[in-house]
């Protein structure tokens, strides 16, 4: 069993390695435990959390910055993704959940073939025009697939991400996902812009 208790921050979202996350700190056990993190210096994790509780595979963060403190003592902080991990047991001694947790990395380093690269770019560039999309990945990063899948709001892919442990594996799974994701969004962005109107080139009133 890991030996590191990491204090434990659910939310709707999937959080990748090196990638940066803006908060607003508000629920007096999530301030308490950014208070610890920042008194500590230390690392928190962020696991998506759903109707049926939360998911085994999170990140670990550090607090990049606190953009501000309020006098009810709320802040808004960026933080930043580090390093994938799985939960062994839970702990609930404190107002917020902390976790036994086991770090892990990439375990398979087959290269990611270059025509594979060529589809994920292709493919995010494309994603990234249709939703106007001003995240700046990192290129150089050896893990790639985390910087280009920020785009990707599909939770459930996110995870599946997340939790797999091959760079090669991740950039095939989003040579698939793009192309058929983005043409979704075209499609949806179409109905949008004709859908509303009732026939006379105008929008209905507001109800």
């Amino acid at each position: 069993m890991g030996q590191t208790l990491l204090p434990l921050f659910p939310l709707p979202l999937v959080l990748f390695p090196r990638t940066p996350l803006p908060l607003h700190i508000f629920e007096e056990r999530y301030k308490e435990l950014i208070g610890d993190v920042l008194q500590s210096k230390s690392e928190f994790g962020i696991v998506l959390a759903g109707e049926k509780g939360i998911v085994n595979t999170g990140c670990s963060a550090t607090i990049e910055k606190v953009l501000e403190r309020y006098p009810d003592g709320r802040m808004d902080l960026v933080a930043i993704g580090r390093r994938r991990f799985e939960i062994e047991a839970l702990d609930d001694e404190k107002p917020y959940l902390r976790g036994s947790v086991e770090f892990f990395d990439d375990e398979e380093f087959e290269p990611v073939p270059a025509e594979v690269k060529r589809r994920v770019m292709e493919g995010y560039e494309a994603l990234r025009v249709v939703e106007d999309e001003t995240f700046e990945p990192e290129l150089a990063d050896p893990q790639l697939s985390f910087q280009l899948a920020q785009i990707v709001p599909d939770l459930n892919f996110r995870q599946a991400l997340l939790s797999a442990r091959s760079e090669s594996n991740r950039m095939k799974q989003l040579a698939e996902f793009f192309p058929a994701y983005t043409s979704r969004q075209r499609q949806v962005q179409h109905i949008r812009s004709v859908a509303p109107k009732n026939g006379h080139g105008k929008w209905p009133p507001s109800v």
